[in-house]
Formats: C-alpha cells, structure tokens, sequence
C-alpha cells in the first residue's frame, strides 16, 4: 500500500464537493412504453425502478449500441431510468442548428433543470436531491442520438439534415441520465440541490 500511495503526484488536484441548488422547470414521461416523445406531467412519481410505465423505466435495461463490449440486446443494470436537461443547453443546441427551438418532449426528457450552469458537464455520482425527498444519482452525460434528431426534424419539415446534425451540434451538452436512488414524489417547481462529489482527474501513469 505505501509503494501505490507513493505513486500519487504531489500536484494531483482535488476539487472538494460542493452543492449547488436548481429549479424543477418542468417532468415528462411517456405515455406507454413503446413511445420515445413525452407528454408534460404536473408531478412525477419515482420508484427504485423509475417513472412507472415510462419507456426507460425498469431496474434492468437491454445493452445497446452505447455498450459494444456486450452483445446487443445483453440485460444489464439500468443506470438510464431518467434523462435530465437543461433549458440554456437547448437552447444553445437549437441555435446551433438554426431553428427555433427545441422541446424537451421531443427528445424523451423527463426533467427540465434551470439554474444549475452547464447541467450536462455535472459529474458521476452527484446526488439530486429534490426537495419533497426524492433522490436521483447521475450516472453521467447523455450521448445524443440520431433517433432524436430525427423527432426534432419531424418538427421542421422545411429544413434537411436535421436528424444527423443533432447528434454532431449537441454532444457536450444533451444532458445528463441517472437512476432512481431513493423513491418519492416530484413537483414542478421544487427545488433541487446537487451535491457534487468529491473530484480528480486519473491520468494514465
């Protein structure tokens, strides 16, 4: 153990943990199963497993094409139950594809976060803490997909591309998923604080 603590670098910076407050703006879910849009909630109730009956609820998921090193289709863990944005992102990523707006029902977005700066950069294992008591942990940035950029072109039909520019214009800031940590009721309009572990870079030796 002292021969590998003696390999940690003497200018190895840390970034203590710190919380920073947010704003439930707005909650989403699908309305079956096999829907990708969602449809605008007033209040959301979370289980271990999710959003009930929505399409990315479930304590486990099939691996896709985000998981190459299993076979498609392999069960595993579901770390995605929930997708998390943040209105200044889309807003930067409409602009970057020169329309007028984008909606987070549109990409399957379960919850709109304003007041907390680059939502999408908030690091693995940050606690959301809502404020009726729910708790959700981030699992990390959302890759943005051609699938939903093909539900943002259905939107704007006098425009090409669309679908294969949002993948592109928006990776960096499409948002964050994560999984139910602790089960409870969500509203909109309850805050949020984001206790934001610990932090380091682990560069190769």
């Amino acid at each position: 153990m002292t021969d590998q603590l003696a390999l940690l670098p003497d200018d190895l910076r840390v970034t203590p943990k710190f919380k920073v407050s947010g704003r439930v703006d707005g909650l989403f879910a699908t309305l079956s199963p096999e829907d990708f849009q969602t449809t605008a909630r007033q209040v959301l109730e979370l289980g271990l497993e999710g959003i009930p009956g929505d399409r990315h609820g479930g304590f486990t998921r099939k691996s896709g094409g985000r998981e190459p090193w299993y076979p498609r289709g392999t069960e595993m863990c579901n770390e995605r139950q929930i997708s998390l944005l943040s209105p200044q992102e889309l807003s930067l990523v409409a602009e970057r594809m020169g329309i007028a707006g984008i909606r987070p029902e549109w990409i399957g977005g379960n919850f709109l976060i304003s007041g907390i700066a680059n939502l999408s950069k908030v690091p693995p294992r940050t606690r959301l803490v809502f404020e009726g008591g729910a708790v959700i942990r981030v699992d990390g940035d959302n890759v943005p997909c051609r699938i939903a950029g093909a539900s943002i072109a259905a939107h704007y039909p006098d425009r090409d591309g669309l679908d294969l520019m949002f993948p592109k214009v928006a990776r960096g800031v499409r948002g964050l998923v994560g999984f139910v940590e602790k089960p409870g009721t969500v509203e909109i309009g309850e805050t949020m604080t984001a206790h934001i572990p610990e932090q380091w870079i682990y560069e190769r030796a």
